[in-house]
């Protein structure tokens, strides 16, 4: 079964927790054992698994990125967002979770975020269950 989740983001760079949506889509598709892929069809987006218990993580993790990959720099990108094409890059446009039992087999503290870097902007996450 293939799904697509729509996200709206609100900020230039945020992370959004879409666990919950993506077991919505697991529940509906009925899949008891096997795999969760997840897609993300954007190059200034990305998606990861991190901690989803403390949002100082999160606030760590786009800290660090804005050091890293600063917004402002000499990039040749015409469209001025070369930052957020580097930060997808680094974070990625897929994760793969494992099924079982109907549910996601994530860690106790993981979940799955999807990674706005040039919002705030309308998104896609595509899931596959197989």
């Amino acid at each position: 079964m293939l799904s697509t989740i729509s996200i709206n983001t609100r900020d230039h760079s945020e992370m959004i927790d879409i666990t919950p949506r993506v077991e919505d889509e697991l529940e509906r598709s009925g899949l008891k054992d096997g795999v969760c892929f997840l897609f993300v069809p954007h190059t200034t987006a990305g998606i990861t698994i991190n901690e989803n218990a403390d949002p100082s993580v999160v606030a760590d993790i786009q800290a660090t990125f804005n050091k890293i990959v600063p917004w402002e720099g000499s990039y040749r990108h015409l469209e001025g967002n070369s930052a957020a094409h580097i930060k997808g890059s680094l974070i990625g446009n897929s994760v793969i979770v494992l099924v079982e039992s109907g549910h996601l087999r994530l860690g106790t503290w993981q979940g799955i975020f999807f990674c706005e870097f040039d919002g705030p902007r309308s998104r896609k996450v595509h899931i596959k269950f197989q």
